[in-house]
């Protein structure tokens, strides 16, 4: 086994409920094939925080047995299928806009807090190997970005981070808030607004900086996905083996793009918020090939067939709709829920047993019957 006494990570990418759902049928893959278990470290953002911070909240409640989590389905498929069953982001944002001294953010929070993390905090997650404690599950990193300094800001069990600003282990927040940062694209949902002491932070790359202890304590926080839509930055000098999970929205073509001001400022920023993904995806496929780096990568836009070994799965008109799905916090139904969780689940098998391990034993059926692709 290529992994064997390895660290492991899984990048967990943006891209509203449908990367959710992809996710989980990555997860539901990895689980089955003993991989859940062996995580070190779990990166995430926007969408795939929902799946994450879930996740990591509930991570004591998993049974494990030779590796691989018997109650799993019920720990964490039907809660996670349950809320992607709602549409939060409408009600959120007409809130936002009609209620006074109260952002839409804070309403995203709040459907958060309700419906999945019950007032948790970011101490609540699993304590990651190689700290002080006794390790209790893998590290949770979910990311922000950072609209003061423009980098990622990361929240995890210890610590929250920022490569200006430094560490701070000593602040904690409301896991609902994290999860609400990193999937708050702007304009509706952001900025988050968080608060720090300027004193708990440590090694700050901006030392001197007039502006730092105002950075420090009020810190306004976007999508993680504008900085790094999959999530890769803490992966890449942390672990030894990259496994990602990408449901990111492929480029939308614009036959006729409107002259406009407003229309012509936000097809530049979608532009620009795409080069970065393809360099990041090209950067990281680039040495998975050449064997710099040892991994796979599976997404939602990828053929099947290009993993070159029987499948239960087959490229169709069905599997390539599914990247046309809106990447919003929007209800899904129990057909598309299905569709996304079996092709999640099916490109997972089929990237592990190309690049991971080719002796893992192939899949036999798809874990949502109902809706088989």
């Amino acid at each position: 086994m290529a992994y064997k006494n390895k660290t492991i990570g899984l990048a967990l990418s943006g891209g509203g409920f449908r990367a959710t759902l992809f996710g989980l049928g990555s997860l539901w893959r990895l689980n089955e094939v003993g991989l859940l278990k062996a995580l070190d470290r779990i990166t995430s953002v926007s969408g795939g925080s929902i799946l994450a911070g879930y996740l990591g909240l509930h991570w004591k409640s998993l049974a494990f047995s030779g590796g691989v989590a018997t109650n799993f389905h019920t720990v964490i498929v039907e809660p996670i299928r349950a809320f992607c069953g709602k549409t939060i982001d409408v009600s959120a944002g007409l809130k936002g806009i009609f209620t006074p001294f109260k952002s839409a953010g804070e309403f995203l929070s709040g459907a958060y807090d309700k419906d999945l993390f019950k007032r948790a905090t970011t101490r609540d997650l699993p304590i990651g190997p190689g700290e002080a404690q006794p390790a209790t599950g893998p590290v949770f990193v979910i990311y922000a970005t950072n609209m003061q300094t423009g980098r990622s800001f990361r929240f995890t069990q210890g610590y929250v981070a920022d490569y200006y600003l430094g560490i701070n282990r000593a602040a904690s927040y409301p896991l609902a808030t994290a999860v609400t940062a990193s999937s708050a694209f702007p304009p509706v949902f952001s900025p988050i607004e968080i608060k720090a002491n300027p004193a708990d932070w440590e090694k700050p790359q901006l030392e001197g900086h007039a502006a730092l202890a105002h950075l420090q304590s009020k810190i306004l926080l976007a999508d993680g996905g504008v900085y790094d839509n999959m999530g890769l930055q803490a992966l890449l000098d942390n672990v030894d083996m990259l496994l990602v999970s990408d449901a990111g929205a492929p480029f939308a073509m614009e036959p006729s793009p409107k002259g406009n001001y407003i229309s012509q400022l936000g097809r530049v920023r979608d532009i620009l918020i795409d080069q970065t993904r393809a360099l990041r995806k090209s950067s990281l496929i680039d040495d998975f090939t050449a064997q710099r780096r040892l991994g796979t990568y599976w997404g939602v836009a990828t053929q099947i067939r290009n993993y070159k070994i029987p499948t239960l799965v087959k490229d169709s008109a069905t599997t390539a709709a599914l990247q046309e799905m809106p990447t919003r916090l929007n209800k899904f139904d129990d057909r598309a829920q299905g569709r996304l969780i079996n092709w999640g689940y099916a490109l997972c098998d089929a990237a592990l047993r190309r690049h991971v391990d080719p002796a893992l034993p192939a899949a036999t059926g798809q874990p949502v019957p109902g809706f088989a692709l």
